[in-house]
């Protein structure tokens, strides 16, 4: 059966007008190929297409990261030209130190101890900032003053009572 397949597809690509060019290959040893637009027997115009040939031929041998991000991005038409040996490997370079970076922050910036929690749980907290009475005694029916200030006394409802007797 593999052999009748592998022959089709021969007597295909030579009949049609598909001519792969290698556009180039990553460190893993796997090629990526374009096949240019063209036009076929019906004058249709076939996109340009791009391919890759797995170093590994199992597609259960790859995991994610097995292809370069720069090559996927190529492949999935991010970006118009292919990546370059050289850019890959500047951008590996990148990643890496970003890790280290990113690694050294979280060691420095990391999570308070069960200690520090504790501590922490200990206090108690009590309204909220943007609150007109934060930091002073609960707020009174009765109108407050000092001569310099004065504190409207606050609305509060009454335990269901109407008012109206």
């Amino acid at each position: 059966m593999a052999w009748s397949l592998r022959m089709f597809r021969s007597l295909y690509s030579l009949l049609s007008k598909e001519v792969k060019q290698c556009v180039g290959t990553d460190q893993f040893g796997n090629k990526y190929y374009c096949i240019p637009e063209y036009k076929n027997w019906r004058g249709q115009t076939i996109r340009e297409k791009r391919l890759v040939e797995a170093a590994r031929k199992k597609e259960v041998d790859y995991e994610v990261g097995d292809f370069p991000t720069e090559w996927d991005a190529w492949i999935r038409r991010t970006r118009k030209i292919p990546p370059t040996m050289e850019e890959i490997l500047k951008n590996e370079k990148y990643r890496e130190e970003i890790k280290i970076k990113s690694k050294a922050f979280n060691e420095k910036e990391k999570l308070p101890s069960k200690e520090e929690l504790a501590l922490l749980a200990q206090i108690q907290i009590k309204g909220h900032a943007s609150a007109p009475y934060f930091g002073k005694e609960e707020p009174s029916m009765e109108p407050t003053s000092t001569g310099q200030t004065f504190r409207p006394g606050s609305w509060m409802p009454q335990d269901g009572k109407s008012l109206n007797k």
